[in-house]
């Protein structure tokens, strides 16, 4: 996950990205929409992006809260810079679109909408490399307290942004205040591990 070469080809790959769908966005605005759009490529209201953030930063702030109440805080997993920047600037833009956009149920009603939701945020939680390692030595699971803990609040991040994609304060159901909300609560991880020591390297 950390090798640099890959980090920068997800980097330039999720900028890129970010600039296909901020052109559909562009386009909608203008009310000439694309054909074939990326999806929640609509605007949204200032309030939905506000409450997004919101709700993300509040998340990350009672994560690290229990982290500190529970001793887990001295087991966070280092990153280096590199990681840094792909995690805020390219991350948020395709886990999003990924999730929180092609994996949706939508126009079967929100129960079922909701419950593609909880599963798709299984997934989503699950893919995060809390319980589990690859590197030079191969694949192991890593099962822990610290690795439960950050994988539960990362199911509940994957909550929040779809609740800040179809919340009614989203009218257009907007993958912005997702994309931004995703983007704050990586930024903010990444100024907690650099405040803290774990935050190492360049690449």
């Amino acid at each position: 996950m950390q090798h640099p070469l890959f980090l920068v080809l997800m980097t330039a790959a999720g900028i890129y990205v970010a600039k296909l769908w901020r052109e559909d966005l562009r386009a909608t605005r203008a009310g000439r929409p694309n054909r074939g759009a990326f999806p929640g490529a609509t605007p949204a209201p200032r309030r939905a992006v506000a409450i997004g953030i919101a709700g993300a930063l509040l998340l990350l702030a009672g994560e690290t809260a229990g982290e500190i109440a529970c001793g887990l805080d001295a087991e966070q997993s280092r990153m280096t810079w590199l990681l840094a920047l792909y995690s805020i600037s390219a991350a948020p833009i395709i886990e999003e679109l990924i999730f929180r956009g092609w994996l949706v149920v939508e126009h079967r009603g929100r129960a079922a909408l909701w419950a593609g939701a909880l599963v798709t945020s299984v997934i989503f939680a699950l893919l995060h490399p809390f319980l589990w390692r690859w590197d030079e030595t191969g694949f192991r699971l890593v099962l822990n307290h610290k690795g439960l803990f950050s994988t539960a609040f990362a199911f509940g991040s994957s909550l929040w942004f779809y609740a800040a994609r179809f919340a009614p304060w989203n009218p257009e159901r907007s993958l912005l205040p997702c994309m931004l909300a995703h983007a704050a609560k990586n930024a903010g991880v990444v100024a907690i591990k650099a405040a803290t020591g774990f935050v190492v390297g360049l690449w």
